[in-house]
């Protein structure tokens, strides 16, 4: 899978002092993406037990033992999932999240 973009993840965990302890777990789950080739999205949840499927080819991940959420919109045929959000639990609450097309840095 191509990841659009990492800079994104990047600026969440640069942005605030406080989202430091998240960079370890994003590099994880992006390096885990690159090397993916879901089809379908019953194969992330094999991966990733804990990710919430939704509408519009979008998932939810849980980073940090979920004191982030992580969006992702996936085009299974390009191979490519685009994030659409990063940020806290609380922030996450905050949005709809299968339709939220931006993301937050604090």
């Amino acid at each position: 899978m191509r990841v659009i973009a990492k800079r994104t993840l990047r600026n969440f965990w640069e942005s605030l002092p406080q989202y430091a302890d998240a960079q370890a777990q994003l590099e994880a789950w992006h390096s885990e993406a690159l090397k993916a080739s879901w089809k379908t999205p019953q194969e992330i949840k094999t991966q990733f037990a804990s990710a919430s499927i939704l509408k519009n080819n979008r998932v939810v991940f849980n980073i940090a033992g979920n004191k982030y959420r992580l969006i992702v919109s996936i085009d299974y045929i390009r191979q490519a999932c685009f994030i659409k959000f990063v940020g806290t639990h609380a922030q996450y609450d905050a949005i709809n999240a299968e339709v939220y097309d931006g993301y937050s840095t604090h």
